[in-house]
């Protein structure tokens, strides 16, 4: 077409179509009007050439109008383009108001999106020169947003705070008011019959849209739409694919922690199987279950342990035991401590106690509950060994109390005890014990299981429990037993004991001096208590086949006696004058020939090392005992020194 020239003495109708085929710009056009309104020429023929420079005008208005269709088009085609990315929503939001505000030349653009209610909130802005529209609520029912989605059709304003039939917002208007906005076009975003949110476009002029503008940021509204549509379901998927890959790795995670767990249990019942001991046990669930546990009896003892638990609140345990009873499970003391019950059906066996390291979440409560189940099957199967093996061990201790009347030499009875996982030659207690009421059958088989878990003999004598147990501390023992078996019989059980001694010899007069004990507490009226002949005090001395003066001496005086060895003081002679003198430190003072205040001082410290009740008539009457006792033996060592000394002389 450029090669098109309209001469000057050409038609003028001819020059305007030479113009249109040149694409000429519109000036050119207005330069030939203006140039034929100069010239005389024909009235006629200024009209054909002002028609044909308007039919020019309005072919060139149209040409133009094509290519922003076309370019239109192609901004649609690449904004599509754009929106098949997979997007975040907020990038997305992003790419949609910059694309708008780009292709319609806007000032402003911003998407609000609903909130699951009739309110909208604004979430992203292009333009913007404030901070206040990102994060604004729309209330619902005001402004040109929400009045837009009710009609489901693009509506828009050349002036904004001016227009009165706009259902206006403080909180709008604000924002409106601080950005210079006038002109404004709300567009619904509407994926089907649901509406998404609103495409805004605004401008900070008085601004008359196009049907052309309003018709592409309505083409660009419906792909915005569809493409936060399939936004939002692709981060569904998203999420869903991550909630299943995460509960893929938790079942993966648990069937790896069910499978060392069924490894722990059966690494446990190979041991149990093994025949070994508790401790064992404890300390392979304990790894197992990466903490310390303890097996306790019912009475709170430990019986076996696989480590030392620190800072252990043992009112929180007493407390978790009931709870855990109770439930028949797993129960946690504190945020440290678990318990669970060692039960076999209704019978109490014990409890156990766990420390873990971190805290046990499904599976590992399951493996404490059934190493509890474990404990209780070992329990039971040293019972069935105790019951197998009772006539056994009942015979042989029937034969070492008898031991006068025993026709068996003494070398075979050591051995035969020795097969029974028994020595002799360590040192041991005998304990008897006698309920106060009830059946005796149920006390005899777990006197059974008791002394076979001990490592200790039982029979029945004279209607009373008779046990021999390895061990220093007869009155330890004695307890022991009491606090066992009066919760298992629920009634009282009154229990004897004496000892340590070793050797199959001293079994008898262990016994004779347990049974005389046991006869003192029912003429004390101590039935269903506990003690030993050392518990007695004098009492215990009177009883005891070996009369140990030196051990009742020491245990009523004998830090006494040590703080005046070491520090030749006379506080021995104090306590002998005190007592002497009625009680009185005065009259004491006059039989030591010192002050008053001397003896109180001596007396402040007998109070320090015997305690504070040794003035106590019961307390004192022992005192008092002890110090004629040494008071006697010092005598007969002075007798019998002299004694030697007149031999001497004789013999000389």
């Amino acid at each position: 077409m450029s090669g098109f020239h309209a001469p000057e003495d050409d038609d003028g109708v001819l020059a305007v179509l030479a113009l249109l085929a040149e694409e000429a710009p519109p000036g050119r056009f207005e330069a030939l009007l203006q140039r034929a309104r100069r010239d005389p020429a024909d009235p006629a023929e200024l009209a054909r050439v002002e028609r044909a420079v308007q039919l020019a005008r309005e072919v060139h208005a149209s040409l133009d109008r094509r290519q922003q269709r076309e370019a239109g088009f192609a901004a649609l085609v690449d904004t599509a383009r754009d929106l098949t990315f997979p997007y975040d929503l907020d990038t997305l939001l992003s790419v949609i108001t910059r694309r708008v505000r780009l292709l319609l030349h806007f000032d402003m653009t911003y998407v609000a999106l609903g909130d699951g209610e009739n309110d909208m909130v604004i979430h992203t802005s292009e333009g913007s020169t404030t901070a206040l529209n990102t994060g604004l609520r729309v209330k619902g029912g005001s402004g040109l947003g929400h009045q837009a989605l009710v009609s489901g059709a693009p509506l828009w304003t050349a002036d904004y705070l001016n227009d009165e039939s706009i259902a206006h917002a403080d909180s709008i208007d604000a924002v409106v008011e601080a950005e210079g906005l006038h002109a404004l076009m709300a567009v619904p975003l509407r994926c089907g019959d649901t509406a998404v949110g609103v495409l805004y476009g605004a401008d900070r002029k008085v601004r008359h849209y196009t049907p052309d503008e309003i018709g592409l940021i309505c083409s660009l509204a419906d792909l915005a739409a569809v493409a936060i549509e399939k936004t939002g379901l692709l981060q569904q998927a998203r999420t869903h694919v991550a909630e299943l890959e995460l509960d893929g790795f938790r079942t993966r995670s648990s069937l790896a922690r069910l499978e060392q767990l069924g490894e722990a249990y059966s690494r446990i019942m190979s041991l149990l199987v093994a025949g070994a001991d508790l401790t064992s046990v404890a300390k392979a669930a304990g790894d197992a279950l990466d903490g310390t546990l303890q097996m306790r009896d019912p009475a709170g003892r430990v019986l076996a342990a696989g480590g030392e638990i620190p800072d252990l609140d043992e009112e929180a345990v007493a407390r978790a035991v009931l709870a855990a009873h109770a439930q028949r499970g797993p129960v946690e003391a504190d945020a440290r401590t678990w318990v669970t019950p060692v039960i076999a059906g209704t019978e109490d066996l014990g409890v156990l106690v766990l420390r873990p390291m971190a805290q046990l979440v499904g599976q590992d409560s399951w493996l404490l509950q059934i190493t509890a189940q474990a404990f209780a099957v070992h329990l039971l199967m040293q019972r069935s060994a105790a019951v197998a093996e009772g006539p056994v061990r009942d015979e042989l201790l029937d034969e070492l109390l008898a031991a006068s009347a025993s026709t068996h030499p003494p070398h075979q009875t050591v051995q035969r005890a020795r097969r029974l996982d028994i020595d002799l030659d360590q040192q041991h207690v005998v304990v008897v014990a006698r309920p106060e009421g009830g059946e005796q059958g149920r006390a005899v088989v777990w006197a059974s299981s008791y002394a076979y878990r001990m490592s200790g003999l039982k029979t029945v004598q004279s209607g009373c429990i008779v046990l021999l147990l390895p061990g220093t501390d007869a009155s330890a023992a004695a307890r022991a037993v009491a606090d066992e078996l009066s919760p298992l019989l629920g009634h009282p059980v009154s229990v004897g004991a004496a000892g340590p001694d070793w050797g199959a010899a001293s079994i008898t007069r262990m016994y004779r001096e347990a049974m005389r004990c046991l006869d003192a507490l029912t003429a004390l009226n101590g039935a269903g208590c506990a003690a030993s002949a050392q518990d007695l005090g004098f009492l215990g001395l009177l009883l005891s086949d070996d009369y140990d003066v030196d051990g009742f001496v020491n245990s009523a005086i004998g830090p006494v006696l040590e703080y005046d060895a070491d520090r030749l003081t006379e506080l021995t002679r104090t306590l002998e004058a005190y007592f002497a003198s009625g009680s009185s430190p005065t009259n004491a003072a006059e039989a030591l020939h010192v002050h008053p205040n001397t003896v109180s001082r001596r007396l402040e410290r007998i109070t320090e090392l015997l305690g504070a009740d040794w003035q106590k008539p019961g307390q004192a009457l022992e005192v008092q005992l002890a110090l004629r006792l040494l008071r006697a033996q010092g005598v007969l060592r002075d007798r019998r020194g002299h004694g030697g000394s007149r031999h001497t002389d004789e013999g000389q």
